[in-house]
């Protein structure tokens, strides 16, 4: 894996992100960063979260709520899709 990784919102930040509490929004960026870091040293992330097998779409625990991403290796990109923040917060 190569140290060009980089992370995204798909389709973009206002779709995934849009209304979503601020603190949710920063916990989620800082776990994206974080899983860049890991793919920078080598470590396959495309099986770190939970879902149903390696390679497709990953769920991660973040701020009481959670994140949906997918890895591309090719890319590399970790894309985010889905932000769920806590029930408090809906």
């Amino acid at each position: 894996m190569s140290a060009d990784w980089r992370w995204e919102y798909d389709p973009d930040q206002d779709h995934v992100a849009g209304g979503i509490p601020s603190h949710v929004v920063r916990e989620v960026e800082r776990l994206a960063d974080q899983l860049i870091d890991l793919a920078r040293t080598g470590i396959d992330v495309s099986d770190l979260g939970n879902g149903p097998r390696p390679g497709g779409l990953r769920r991660m625990d973040a701020a009481g709520g959670w994140f949906y991403f997918l890895v591309a290796p090719r890319e590399p990109l970790i894309i985010v899709v889905r932000i769920v923040p806590p029930f408090d917060a809906l």
